[in-house]
Parts: C-alpha cells; structure tokens; sequence
C-alpha cells in the first residue's frame, strides 16, 4: 500500500502507510506495554531537533510538528509510521501537542508515575511515544518503564523494582501504551538531557490488518500470567477487530499462558480465532 498523507491545518493531520508489525509483535506490545525502535532517526535529523530545541523556550513546542523535515524524519520514519500503523489502523492521527522534558542534571530519579488523565482498559485508541534525539546512556537519566504496568492503576508510593532503563543511541523512539509506569531515572552525569513526547491517534475501527503469520497460535501464544493474561488477550481480540468473540473461563483455562512450558495439552476454554472477515 503507498503511503498517503491528509494534512489540512493541524486538526485533520492523517496517515496511511504499510504495516510493519506481525502477530507476535503486535501482542508483545499488548502484553508489555512498549516498544522500542533505537536508533531509527538520521543523524542529520537528530542535530536539527538538538539546534531547534537549544532555542526553544516552551516545554510544549508543538511548532515543531510543522516542520517538514520533522514530521518526515521522526514523527513519520518509515520504522514509527509502520509499528503506530498496526497497533492505531490506517488513517492513524498525528500529534497536535508537543512536550519536551528538558533534564538539567545530575537530578534525583523522579517518582514512578501513570501519567495524568490515564484510562485504563482493552481498547487502543492512542499512543504515547518518546524521543531522543541525543545519545542517552544510563547517567544521562533516560526514562525507565515498568513492562505490564499499563492494565491497572498501580500505587506510586512503592519503590518499585524490575523498571527497564530505555537507555539508548540517539535517534532512539519508542512506543507506550499510555497508562504505562514509567518514571525518569536517577542522572549522575552533567549537561542537558533532551526528550520529546508525543502521542498518536486512531481514527478507524479496529481490524486485524498487520502483517498476519500464517502459523501464529492464538491458542497457544504468549498472553502473560495471572491477573494479566485475560485482559491482553482481550486487548488483542479488540484488535483484531473482533472482541465479542474473546470469552476466558477463567482460572488455569485460556488464555492464562505463565504455565505452557509445564502443561501436557493445549488450554481449555479456547473461543476460537477472531473472524476472518476482520483481517486485512
């Protein structure tokens, strides 16, 4: 499919490319809550993003959504366009709102955090996505997340252990599901450290039209554990345009997956793969 782009102003701001992502990519992300994609913008991009943020005295510069080479070479770098197309659809909304979290350090690690107005549930209708345009290693203080935080509201005012630095190379995007914990880490190191934040919008139903296996195992695939696997495992159906077919018996039946390696047969209570009708 050729790649097409419906900008009127800012408020009709769409558009339509290939799928990138497979079955098993796209649940990961359900399951996980996030996606990276390193150092997928051009160095050239990156240095006009550093300069046009050196003078930049907002912390939300959405201007710069306007500039062609921006739009062109991050918001839609073939790698992001592809991932957002198969989790949002086709026809997907660019940001309308920037926000730079500008870090001077050293700083203290924030506190682990859902980001404010988060509505947590099985439907994807959005996505927040973070940018660094420099080299962010561990002691430039780069945001940490907490995978399979998203599916419910989580207490803040534990200190919570297994976050996963997104410490990268510059040019680094990655992709969350919004409600995801997440928090920037401790910086020991000197200077500024730059991200941008942003997120996309669906604007169709939603419909299995990724890049489909032919031997992906909705039975036996990878939904998560216990308090977890039921509410991917929808999310997907809803994804797959088709959650009126999702059902869970509950218990150790489908799609509860933290025991497959230890299991003699397939799960009980399996519904049945999403219509055919909802693909492509």
């Amino acid at each position: 499919m050729d790649a097409t782009r419906d900008f009127d102003g800012v408020a009709a701001n769409t558009y339509t490319g290939p799928p990138t992502l497979t079955d098993t990519q796209v649940l990961e992300v359900c399951r996980e809550g996030y996606l990276m994609l390193p150092g997928i913008v051009s160095e050239d991009v990156n240095a006009r993003t550093l300069a046009y943020m050196a003078e930049a005295t907002s912390h939300e510069p959405s201007a710069i959504i306007l500039e062609d080479w921006f739009r062109e070479g991050v918001l839609l770098a073939p790698e992001v366009a592809g991932a957002v197309r198969s989790l949002l659809g086709a026809g997907f909304g660019l940001p309308v709102l920037m926000s730079s979290h500008r870090a001077d350090r050293p700083l203290e690690a924030q506190g682990w955090h859902h980001d404010a107005d988060s509505v947590f549930g099985q439907e994807l209708n959005y996505l927040q996505v973070f940018y660094y345009p420099q080299d962010t290693p561990d002691e430039m203080g780069p945001t940490e997340v907490l995978p399979r935080s998203h599916i419910a509201e989580t207490r803040r005012d534990i200190d919570w252990t297994g976050g996963v630095s997104t410490a990268s190379p510059p040019g680094t995007v990655f992709i969350t599901m919004y409600p995801i914990l997440h928090r920037r880490a401790k910086a020991t190191g000197t200077g500024v450290r730059h991200l941008l934040k942003y997120n996309y919008w669906r604007t169709t139903s939603p419909r299995r039209d990724w890049v489909i296996e032919p031997d992906f195992d909705l039975r036996g695939a990878n939904y998560g554990g216990h308090h977890q696997a039921w509410w991917i495992a929808r999310m997907f159906y809803w994804l797959c345009g088709d959650a009126e077919r999702f059902s869970t018996v509950g218990g150790q039946g489908w799609p509860y997956s933290g025991s497959q390696q230890n299991q003699i047969g397939p799960s009980y209570g399996f519904p049945g793969p999403p219509r055919p009708d909802q693909q492509g």
